[in-house]
């Protein structure tokens, strides 16, 4: 049974959303507690030769960010997990690109007042956020992405997966990549992707 499992997100990344389903079942199977952290696809790439419609991104990007931050520290790690789903249930499952619809219809469903989105737009709590993200990529390099997942003093980027298993499957692709991760040469394994995220046909985002 893992001792600690820190998980990395940016709420809107597809991937990481994949990979925290996935966590979140293993979780459940394996009676552990994640610690959910966030991290930002924007700082991550602030610095970088992106393209304009990737970087456009961003400013959409960083509300979620900056949102989830503010859940961190001023209502702590319950709250944070209820705000990654319902936030990742609208912009993931329900396809929406406006945070002024998906914002509200989430922090309504999780308990927060409305006056609550007013942490998106602002950088009051921008130094726990970076150093929440920088914590993550400090323990795999830069040059990897979200989701950054830790289990004891072993961590790793990833991995990325579609759709996302359960059952017996999904505690057997734990094993496995927990298993590779604790070898201590062991540095990358990846092939292309194929597929966009498959998201469960049973998922649904509530009723508004």
């Amino acid at each position: 049974m893992a001792d600690s499992v820190k998980f990395w997100f940016d709420p809107s990344c597809p991937w990481a959303w994949m990979t925290s389903r996935w966590v979140e079942e293993v979780s459940a199977l394996r009676g552990f507690d994640v610690e959910w952290k966030v991290m930002s696809l924007a700082v991550l790439n602030e610095d970088q030769d992106v393209s304009e419609e990737y970087r456009a991104f961003f400013p959409r990007a960083l509300k979620y960010t900056r949102l989830v931050a503010a859940a961190q520290e001023l209502h702590g790690q319950k709250t944070v997990k209820a705000l990654y789903d319902a936030l990742g249930a609208r912009i993931h499952l329900g396809g929406s690109t406006n945070p002024d619809e998906v914002i509200p219809a989430a922090l309504a469903e999780v308990g927060l007042p409305a006056s609550f989105a007013e942490w998106a737009d602002s950088d009051h709590y921008d130094v726990q956020m970076r150093a929440s993200h920088f914590d993550g990529m400090e323990r795999v390099g830069q040059d990897v992405g979200t989701p950054v997942i830790a289990v004891n003093d072993v961590a790793f980027f990833g991995p990325v997966i579609s759709p996302a298993p359960s059952g017996d499957a999904a505690l057997k692709l734990w094993d496995g990549v927990v298993a590779v991760a604790g070898y201590d040469g062991f540095f990358e394994l990846k092939r292309s992707r194929t597929r966009e995220p498959i998201f469960a046909a049973a998922a649904t985002v509530p009723a508004e």
